[in-house]
Parts: C-alpha cells; structure tokens; sequence
C-alpha cells in the first residue's frame, strides 16, 4: 500500500515520541494532530506540521484527517469503560467521513478477544469495534507490558536504592516485556504492509522474563545484586497513589485501581496472558523487538530517577 502522509494523535506523548521518530526515518510525511497549537514545541520534533485535533470533537478530526493517508495514534488510558467508548466513536466518525486508507492503533496494553469486566480493557475493545466499524482497514497493535515502566518514578528509585525491583507480578507470571521503540516500530511497519490489515497483533519482547528474571538482568547491567519482590496488586496501587497524591487511599476510578485490577487479573490466569510469540508476530509485521539486556543499556543506573 502506497501511504505517504500520516497524522499521528498522541505524537507529543511518551509514547508519541519513538512513533514519530520510526515514522520520520521510513520516510512518511507526518502531521501531528493535537489540540494545542504548541504541542510539538518541546519534543525532538518541534518542525512537525500540527493540526488541530480533538478526540472529543468529530468535526475537528474529519478536518484534521483531511488530506492524510492513514491514521495512527495511542489513546489516553481511560478507565471509565463509557467515556472511552465515546472517544472511539468520535474518533470514527472523524474517520469515517475521511478518505484514509489505513487506522493504525495501539491499545497500549494487552486486550484479549472477550470482555473481562475490567472497565479500562473493555473499553479499548469498544474503541477497537468502533474503528473497525469505518470499513478503513485497522491494524490492533496490542503489547504486552513496556519495558519503560522499569524506570517510573513507582520502580527504579527502589532499584537503585534499596536494590529491590518491586513490581505487581505474581513470582511465576511471564512477561514478554517490549520497549517503546518498538512498539513504535511495529506501528510504523504495518502502514508498510497490508499482511496485518483487520488483525489484532500482540506484540511483546523475544524474551518471556519473570520477575526474578528481569532482576537477574538488571543486576547484571548495574553491577550489583538485584532483588525481585512480588507486590500484591493493591498494595502497588496504594504505593503510586501516595507518591503521586500524597494518600494510600486508592479512590475508585484512578489510574491505580485500574492498574490494580489489570495486574490481579494477570497474575490470576493459569497461563500467562502476557507471553507473545515474537516469530509468530514477525510473519504479519516485520520487526525484530530488542532484549531486555540491550534495552538495560540505554538508561543511567546511577541515579534513581
């Protein structure tokens, strides 16, 4: 498929930056469609093209979308499972009334083919049915869990300081962890390919790690020993409300609840939800997804934030 001009929604965000990079160095010309006019001025890429875009308004997508070959784009993680299906519906019916040839959406987490009374997950399977419904043909990447959680604020402190990788994974839970960039890569690939066009592609690390296993890793690159401890979910949640909003109360409806709930899911599956065949996922896109070593390399392990 001959794609040339893309717009990305979410370009300036963590998960924008690597988008736009991967988009640039394949040669696609990109627009940023934002609600902010200023949006890409403190990225890497303050000379990208922006257009006004908000993802609340369906007028102002169908303009936006004007003129583009494809769209591709994260979400903001909505936890309210009505607000997030609204936002798929005006997102399609900006798209809908457009003539792009290809929607290319990352879900930014695991999204499984049924619904699993877990508000934030269902409603990136409404925001799915709802792009599907254009008749523009989607590509669903969906990875896994980000090797960049390993440097938030809420786990690398504890890492450098105390020399203990805590995090929300039962000790038996196997992740195919995966790096933003390449995330962003196989974003970029699927507009280079129709293979993966209607499909729902998870997308993971080559490397399936438990939580000890990243710890041997991560002991490995700092030089020193690193523990793993396994965190319950709820406790996980009352640690990030406290160091964001300075209570461990964790109210109904946050991101923590949510991120709770995701991990208590998890680590209650007999088989890893978590665990993707990087070779199966190469057949559909191209990409070669880096290790969890080499991704280790990229990061300051002096200092704790």
């Amino acid at each position: 498929m001959d794609i040339l001009r893309v717009i990305v929604l979410g370009a300036s965000a963590d998960q924008g930056i690597p988008l736009v990079n991967s988009l640039l160095r394949r040669g696609f010309v990109v627009t940023a469609g934002a609600r902010r006019a200023d949006a890409m001025e403190s990225t890497p890429f303050p000379e990208i093209k922006v257009v006004h875009a908000d993802i609340t308004d369906a007028a102002t997508l169908e303009r936006a979308f004007a003129g583009q070959d494809a769209l591709v784009m994260h979400l903001p993680f909505e936890f309210d499972r009505a607000k997030a299906a609204a936002m798929g519906a005006t997102i399609a019916a900006g798209a809908r009334k457009s003539r792009l040839r290809k929607i290319v959406f990352n879900t930014s987490c695991f999204v499984a083919d049924h619904d699993l009374d877990l508000s934030a997950h269902d409603g990136r399977r409404d925001i799915e049915a709802a792009l599907a419904s254009t008749g523009v043909p989607c590509v669903f990447i969906e990875p896994t869990v980000f090797m960049n959680n390993i440097i938030r604020v809420w786990t690398k402190p504890s890492i450098i300081n105390h020399g203990v990788f805590g995090y929300p994974a039962a000790p038996g839970l196997k992740i195919s962890w995966i790096a933003l960039e390449d995330v962003a890569e196989y974003m970029a690939a699927a507009l280079e390919t129709d293979r993966a066009d209607g499909r729902h592609v998870p997308v993971g690390g080559p490397e399936a790690l438990t939580g000890a296993e990243v710890a041997e890793r991560l002991s490995a690159e700092i030089g020193r020993p690193i523990v793993f401890r396994s965190l319950d979910p709820a406790d996980f949640a009352a640690n990030m409300s406290e160091l964001v909003s300075g209570t461990r109360t964790v109210t109904p409806g946050t991101p923590y609840e949510g991120m709770a709930k995701f991990y208590a899911y998890y680590n209650a599956q007999p088989v890893s939800p978590l665990v993707v065949d990087p070779a199966a996922t190469r057949r559909l896109i191209d990409v070669a997804p880096m290790p969890m070593a080499e991704w280790l390399k990229r990061w300051d392990w002096s200092q704790p934030t």
